[in-house]
């Protein structure tokens, strides 16, 4: 009897889920360019970055928390997003990945307009966020968390007649991810036993199972010990080593922004401050003022 219960459960949310992931509003490409295929196979100008912001700005009030960022990240491209607390840079990211609308401003995937598109739409062309606060079904197992994601993102419904152990393909790519992220020992748990670090390892979890082709990443490492932190950094790295995907992640610790990235924006009140190849962009003085809190005529910081 638990047993239904617990697969009825699964089988609504991930409907829902299916459902709602499924309602994608229309996406108009950006004049100019030559047409090629994206990755959700709707045509993109030729040269185009796989994802871009143009003057995106969001104003609470008089406060302008994200100031006029106009940024391009390529496909086979690490880029980390650094700054102060209050810098603006969760808030660019729940612009991007849609939790939050712009004030004024574009976001273009693959040389198509997505500013207008709900998160949910967004996730559908191929927009995939791990979140720096995690929000997952607490109630429901490890196992069951990651397979909720893998169905809806291949759009699979259930009946109430339906048990998972029949969806064996779901099942098998649920385990993989687990696998993926070191978590494949507690697949029976339920998340709300599991420590913190290893929530957020069921986050990336989740991330890996809808494949999504832009990757980003909320201080992913927040909350793990010393001893977790190596196996979602190596899984970064794995995912970066696909050219064909994009990687955005938000960082504090910099020991982890130098192994890591390829490029390194930095965000300071809302605004972009500096943007480039990371040893430069950490020995910038204006950077260190801003960033490190070090007197502008102060020598680089080596980190």
């Amino acid at each position: 009897m638990v047993a239904q219960t617990v697969a009825h459960t699964v089988a609504h949310t991930a409907a829902h889920t299916a459902a709602r992931t499924a309602a994608v509003d229309g996406a108009a490409p950006l004049p100019g360019g030559d047409a090629q295929r994206g990755p959700t196979g709707a045509a993109s100008p030729a040269g185009q970055p796989a994802l871009e912001t143009r003057d995106l700005t969001i104003r609470f009030g008089g406060h302008v928390a994200v100031n006029a960022v106009s940024c391009a990240f390529r496909a086979g491209e690490l880029t980390c997003i650094v700054g102060p607390n209050g810098a603006g840079k969760t808030t660019y990211f729940n612009l991007i990945s849609g939790q939050l609308a712009p004030t004024s401003g574009r976001i273009a995937l693959y040389g198509r307009d997505i500013t207008g598109l709900s998160a949910s739409g967004k996730a559908r062309r191929g927009i995939g966020r791990a979140f720096q606060l995690t929000s997952l079904f607490p109630n429901l197992t490890v196992l069951e968390n990651v397979r909720l994601a893998v169905q809806a993102r291949a759009r699979i419904g259930l009946d109430l007649l339906t048990v998972w152990s029949s969806h064996r393909g779901i099942n098998a790519e649920a385990e993989r991810c687990l696998e993926r992220v070191a978590l494949a020992a507690k697949r029976d748990l339920t998340v709300a036993a599991l420590p913190h670090g290893d929530q957020r390892k069921l986050e990336v979890a989740i991330l890996l199972a809808l494949r999504p082709r832009v990757f980003m990443f909320d201080e992913p490492t927040a909350g793990m010990s010393v001893d977790e932190v190596p196996v979602i950094l190596d899984l970064i790295r794995e995912i970066k080593q696909d050219r064909a995907h994009t990687v955005l992640l938000v960082e504090h610790k910099m020991d982890v922004v130098r192994s890591l990235a390829d490029r390194i924006v930095v965000l300071h009140n809302g605004s972009l401050m500096a943007d480039g190849d990371p040893a430069e962009v950490i020995a910038s003085p204006i950077v260190q003022q801003a960033y490190l809190g070090l007197p502008a005529e102060g020598e680089g910081l080596d980190v």
